[in-house]
């Protein structure tokens, strides 16, 4: 009986123990420290294999593999043990976003065997990961497990994407590369752009049948990659249909400033360190190949767009050259393989405007029309981006937007285009079938433009105009186009 009555006193005392135990262990975060010290010993017993994952390889190129630990690692929720972790804002409201800070241990957990792995950096200040994998699991999990991480980075990138614009700077950072980047967030689409329906739907069906040709290229011994040259005055829309490009693969943008490109092996170094689904941007290619105050040839750029080094790293790439003008160009900078598509950006004529006012006021006709178009027969003519300025910022009133386009017309578009109708060609180099546009291009605005003298009334502003030579645009040269 005493014994009975000592069990019924001790099972009180013991749940009040147990309980203040765990009160201690887990309010007091003393729990964290016991699993540290069991993992620690428990290593006692074990024995590692380590494998480390550099952000660059031993051509300077971007390691691929890093890139796609970095996103997995970054997916798992084990992340919020470690004991630093960083907070970013996600693109979505109210998104907090997390990503393992350096010299970090994250835990993870693969076909019941247990891993490790480490955010480092070497004394060179280059990043790591390090994978810590006990040596018994090794043959049994890290195929599998590396393959796991393979599928899911690439699930993680497709779903959710940021799309960078990347800038190159002069000199050579080997702990940074040579490129800095930016979220690339340019709200320009084949969608929104004003611009003809049928030129838009070659250059879409264009790029998908690039998406769908890594087989086809390879069959044909050809690297996977496209050029195009984009070519017109300024305020045409060329930078803003790159844009759209973009977006409409899903690329990032390397965006290539060739006066800050030392030499010829500098601009090689630069494109070992771009990622395959890009952009890669070069603009006003015309003015560079007239200069001569840079080090850098142009049998350089040309050995860029097609040489060896381009035959070896360009796969999966766009290279898009944006000029003003390519009638004092060397057909041999554009010849075929270089250049695959020649895409023609004139000034306006009287279809594009239509364009440009269905999109900016919402107008497919207005009794002014009539007006407008003999003003472009007559000749006249102003930049997409000068036409849409003026309808932004008279986007109230209609009626008075095309008062002011039509007296930036007859004021500062006079003998700027042609009485013709101007053409925009979408020319492949390599097919034999021609494609015209109807009218001019991408209306999507972008870029700075001269003021014109009715938006100087509105605003009061005092503005200089653009000396703009007196231009005459024919219709476009048809060239031989094949499929």
């Amino acid at each position: 009986m005493g014994i009975l009555w000592n069990s019924v006193i001790w099972i009180p005392v013991l749940v009040v123990v147990l309980f203040l135990v765990r009160v201690v262990l887990f309010k007091t975060g003393l729990i964290y420290t016991v699993k540290k010290w069991r993992r620690r010993i428990v290593d006692w017993f074990h024995v590692y294999q380590f494998y480390k994952v550099p952000e660059f390889n031993d051509n300077l190129q971007e390691n691929q593999l890093y890139r796609r630990v970095y996103a997995y690692l970054n997916s798992l929720s084990s992340i919020e043990n470690s004991d630093y972790t960083n907070l970013f804002a996600g693109r979505k409201s109210n998104e907090i976003i997390l990503r393992l800070d350096r010299n970090q241990v994250i835990g993870d957990e693969f076909l019941g065997a247990r891993v490790c792995w480490i955010n480092g950096e070497d004394e060179d200040g280059s990043r790591n990961f390090v994978l810590k994998i006990r040596k018994a699991d090794k043959r049994r999990i890290l195929a599998p497990y590396l393959n796991h991480i393979h599928t899911v980075s690439e699930e993680l990138e497709q779903r959710s994407k940021e799309l960078k614009l990347f800038m190159n700077v002069a000199g050579n950072d080997e702990k940074n590369g040579r490129w800095r980047s930016i979220p690339f967030t340019h709200p320009c689409t084949f969608e929104n752009m004003a611009m003809e329906a049928d030129l838009k739907e070659k250059v879409k069906s264009d790029l998908e049948s690039f998406l769908k040709g890594k087989q086809f290229y390879n069959r044909l011994g050809r690297v996977w990659k496209r050029s195009y040259l984009l070519y017109g005055p300024s305020g045409t829309g060329k930078s803003s249909f790159v844009a759209a490009m973009a977006n409409f693969l899903n690329y990032d943008v390397y965006d290539i400033d060739l006066s800050k490109v030392e030499d010829d092996s500098d601009l090689k170094m630069i494109l070992l360190q771009t990622t395959c689904r890009s952009v890669i941007v070069i603009e006003d290619l015309d003015r560079f190949l007239s200069s001569k105050s840079t080090a850098l040839s142009v049998s350089g750029v040309l050995n860029f767009t097609d040489g060896i080094l381009s035959s070896c790293v360009a796969d999966e790439r766009i290279m898009v050259f944006t000029m003003t003008s390519k009638e004092q160009i060397d057909p041999a900078v554009l010849r075929p393989g270089r250049v695959d598509v020649h895409i023609h950006f004139p000034l306006c004529d009287f279809t594009a405007f239509k364009a440009l006012a269905n999109s900016y006021l919402g107008l497919k006709e207005h009794k002014l029309f009539p007006q407008v178009e003999g003003i472009f027969q007559n000749g006249a003519s102003l930049s997409p981006a000068e036409i849409g300025e003026l309808m932004i910022a008279n986007r109230n009133s209609p009626s008075r937007a095309l008062k002011s386009v039509i007296n930036a017309l007859q004021t500062d578009g006079d003998r700027r285009g042609t009485p013709a109708t101007t053409r925009r060609l979408f020319h492949e180099r390599t097919s034999s079938e021609d494609y015209e546009g109807e009218t001019s291009g991408p209306l999507c605005g972008g870029g700075s433009s001269p003021a014109v003298k009715e938006f100087k009334k509105l605003y009061g502003l005092l503005r200089l105009k653009s000396n703009r030579k007196s231009q005459s645009f024919n219709l476009a040269r048809e060239l031989r186009n094949g499929s």
